[in-house]
């Protein structure tokens, strides 16, 4: 029995694992990776002679994906908690508090944001439960022109896109409420009277629980275990070009016949390689964006004097070239024992790419000048690493359910094949970790095995 998995991101990796628990050790499992490494957007470099992750740092520690892997791999020593200390938000050239009470930057009353916008802004935000609201429900919009509307283009600017910068590489103009603030959307459709209602309605309860988790040495312990464990042959270096039905299974060109596939790409590689077998899905697929963007990881001397807070975000229009800085030791507690203190720089939003063609030397060089400008600190370090992603993150704009619905109903009749990705259900770690699982549990359905 043979399988193929596209795709040697995390959520090929975690298909793959997930198909050699359920199908044993004489099932032919190849991941097929056109990189030159698996891992996709997450990737563990050395900084100062010590593991930092130059994509994603950290997942949704409320979610139990990612946590319980690690506990079945033999990892559950590694999970790490962050310090607790917010981020600050640059603008109108100076570091304010991140708005607390709200979802995703959308406030869920007008005191959180004093300070950060002005005094009219206040007012109309106070105001915006007297306002009627026009909402159908079932419809989508972008989040840009709903907040914008109910609150001014202030609490978009220094609030929301921030945040969703930081998730989607994106901008609120470009990312749809209904997949990305599924909560809001439900307030909504449930006939909420006001947007701040919506807000209050849709925000998660108190927990005293931590709200985000990562690896002690990296994601690159994660992705070690998982490729070890699954036993699969990893083809990097090798790019699937086709897949195509066959009498008895799947035709995957360059690797040939086999008895069933997980395509674990992109959603425009996985348009491509489904354009022929599953039209529907192919076009679907083709329809989401991608946005790119770039890193640069800097080691600092350790008495660099950084603000006490875990990042600053930057606004939008704000006369700087990074969108955000992770202060890493600070919001890390394993990485401030380090001898140096350690930040990330982050680069690019959705439409921009153009961050991804400076070279490592002036990268480095904004990294630096836009961290001293925020912090008033001389910024010198004492090595830095550059780090690009090109069509890193899916864009989740007005529409993206009916475009994943699509997907997943024009697959389904197909036994042997299955999709995950990050641009199905969440771009979080978590997110891709469940539609590995979901993937290797329809294919093992579809094979005979028994799926628990």
């Amino acid at each position: 029995m043979r399988i193929a998995v596209i795709g040697g991101g995390i959520s090929g990796l975690v298909a793959a694992y997930r198909l050699r628990r359920r199908l044993g050790a004489e099932a032919d499992i190849v991941v097929l990776e056109q990189g030159a490494r698996v891992g996709g957007v997450l990737r563990t470099g050395e900084l100062a002679g010590e593991p930092l992750d130059l994509g994603a740092e950290a997942f949704v520690g409320r979610r139990p994906e990612v946590i319980e892997l690690m506990a079945e791999l033999g990892l559950a020593d590694q999970l790490v908690r962050p310090a607790g200390k917010r981020p600050l938000v640059w603008a109108r050239g100076a570091a304010h508090p991140l708005p607390g009470r709200t979802l995703m930057g959308i406030p869920s009353d007008a005191e959180s944001l004093r300070g950060l916008v002005d005094e009219a802004t206040l007012a109309r935000v106070a105001a915006e439960p007297e306002r009627p609201l026009r909402w159908e429900p079932g419809t989508d919009v972008d989040v840009q022109s709903l907040v914008a509307d109910r609150f001014g283009p202030q609490v978009v600017e220094r609030s929301v896109d921030p945040l969703l910068g930081g998730v989607y590489a994106g901008i609120s103009a470009s990312i749809g409420v209904r997949a990305a603030l599924p909560t809001l959307a439900a307030a909504l459709d449930r006939g909420a009277a006001s947007l701040t209602e919506a807000v209050r309605a849709a925000m998660p309860a108190p927990s005293t629980e931590p709200v985000f988790g990562g690896l002690r040495d990296g994601y690159g312990a994660l992705l070690a275990a998982l490729t070890a464990a699954s036993a699969a042959r990893v083809l990097t270096t090798m790019a699937a070009t086709r897949v195509a039905r066959a009498p008895r299974g799947w035709v995957v060109d360059p690797l040939g016949l086999v008895d069933a596939v997980v395509v674990a790409t992109p959603a425009p590689v996985t348009a491509r390689l489904l354009h022929h077998a599953v039209p529907a899905a192919a076009d679907a697929a083709a329809g989401i964006a991608l946005s790119s963007s770039a890193l640069v990881a800097m080691a600092l001397p350790r008495e660099t004097a950084l603000p006490d807070n875990s990042g600053i975000l930057v606004a939008t229009g704000e006369p700087l070239r990074a969108k955000a800085f992770t202060l890493s030791s600070r919001k890390w507690p394993h990485l401030a024992a380090r001898d140096v203190a350690l930040v990330r720089a982050s680069f690019g939003r959705f439409g921009d790419d153009s961050p991804l063609s400076w070279s490592d030397d002036d990268l480095i060089a904004a990294a630096v000048a836009d961290l001293s400008a925020v912090t008033g600190v001389a910024i010198a370090p004492v090595q830095s690493l550059v780090q690009r992603w090109p069509g890193g993150l899916p864009q989740y704009a007005p529409g993206h359910a009916d475009r994943v619905a699509t997907i997943t109903s024009a697959v389904e009749p197909l036994d042997g094949l299955a999709v995950a990705g990050a641009y199905l259900h969440g771009v979080g770690v978590p997110a891709c970790v469940a539609t590995g699982t979901a993937a290797a549990e329809r294919v093992a359905a579809a094979l005979g095995a028994r799926v628990d």
